[in-house]
């Protein structure tokens, strides 16, 4: 056997193996998805059978890759191939529409491997885990030659997850082992990438609506949430997003999409989008200059003053699920140890602060901001 081809073989046997001690945590999986997605879930519907469980999913995209990563499409579709193994042992093949997506990541210069948007034929995936599916976000590994860049998709996945534990008022979100096949002759490739709910779904399954809007002001949020999104992402150190803010020409809110009861005020954010957080600490993250931070590890607090009175009751949300959030790190079998040792000594700075009184008033109280 070739040294190539050595190589190879073991690569294969030894995601295969991750990929099996994956599924003998299964039972924590189901255990803790119990608990993520009920989060604060008075109200809900159900959850799709592809968000209702965490444990990861192999399936195979068969497409013309390198024209995909090459052009770059933002709206016109290409043709490929979606393969899965359905929950009576059988593969299963279905057609799929393939394009990038996103901003910064489709840019090649950040990515060579942009992320994804996956658009399937509803009526193929009848009685399958992915019943009820139309068009995924995926987020993909962002450098094909990097293997530490499987490991960034893994801590934004997380940091998703994280957040399920805290409320059911958040995106799903599916672990793939995704089988690349390029069409057009490149080498097979396996890498590992996740699935983002759908804004309607999570809106129905809260019973709310998705909402387009402009830019509102803060005293049109739903204030409870605000604060628990505010201290998110205060957990994981992310300061790129606004809850009432959008960029040119798009709707509200920068990273945040909004829901509510009636269509109209009061709005509930939805959060998304963290490779720029200090919990993933992408190579490619700076942090916004506005706000004069040394890095993206350092946190900064961009919560209201006028939401101080709900902080206290917010932080102890926060201490209440410890346990599962810990425990979706320590589960995680596809995190290495060195990424599980990073993330583990992040949160600690996170529960350290919020465990002390001083350290609260420093670190939220002293630094909060008054209503945009």
């Amino acid at each position: 056997m070739s040294e190539s081809n050595r190589s190879t073989s073991l690569t294969i046997l030894n995601r295969a193996a991750m990929f099996v001690g994956l599924l003998m945590a299964a039972c924590f999986s189901l255990a803790v998805s119990a608990d993520t997605m009920q989060g604060d879930a008075a109200g809900q519907t159900g959850v799709a059978p592809l968000f209702a469980d965490d444990s990861p999913l192999a399936v195979t995209i068969e497409a013309p890759l390198t024209t995909l990563m090459k052009d770059r499409p933002e709206e016109e579709y290409l043709n490929g191939k979606f393969s899965f193994t359905r929950d009576d042992g059988m593969k299963q093949t279905v057609d799929l529409k393939i394009r990038t997506r996103g901003k910064y990541r489709r840019q090649e210069e950040h990515c060579d491997f942009a992320p994804i948007r996956l658009n399937f034929r509803k009526k193929q995936l009848i009685d399958t885990v992915f019943a009820g599916q139309d068009k995924l976000k995926m987020v993909t590994h962002c450098r094909t030659k990097t293997p530490y860049f499987e490991q960034l998709v893994l801590r934004e996945y997380l940091a998703y997850r994280f957040l399920n534990v805290m409320t059911s008022k958040s995106y799903g979100v599916r672990l793939f082992q995704i089988t690349y096949v390029d069409t057009e002759g490149a080498e097979p490739m396996t890498r590992l990438g996740f699935v983002i709910e759908d804004d309607g779904d999570v809106a129905a399954r809260n019973g709310l609506i998705s909402v387009g809007t402009g830019d509102i002001s803060s005293d049109d949020l739903d204030h409870a949430q605000q604060n628990l999104v505010d201290v998110f992402q205060y957990l994981i150190g992310n300061t790129e997003y606004s809850l009432v803010r959008s960029e040119p020409g798009q709707d509200c809110c920068h990273n945040s999409d909004l829901m509510s009861a009636t269509g109209e005020a009061p709005f509930t954010p939805l959060a998304y989008d963290f490779d720029f957080a200090g919990l993933v600490n992408a190579p490619y993250a700076a942090p916004n200059p506005r706000y004069r931070l040394r890095n993206v590890r350092q946190r900064l607090y961009k919560g209201l003053c006028r939401n101080n009175d709900l902080l206290p009751g917010t932080l102890q949300q926060f201490l209440d699920k410890k346990d599962a959030i810990y425990g979706l790190v320590e589960n995680q079998v596809f995190l290495s140890s060195r990424s599980t040792r990073d993330v583990i000594r992040y949160l600690d700075t996170f529960y350290d602060r919020i465990s002390q009184p001083k350290s609260v008033k420093t670190s939220f109280i002293d630094r909060c901001n008054e209503a945009p």
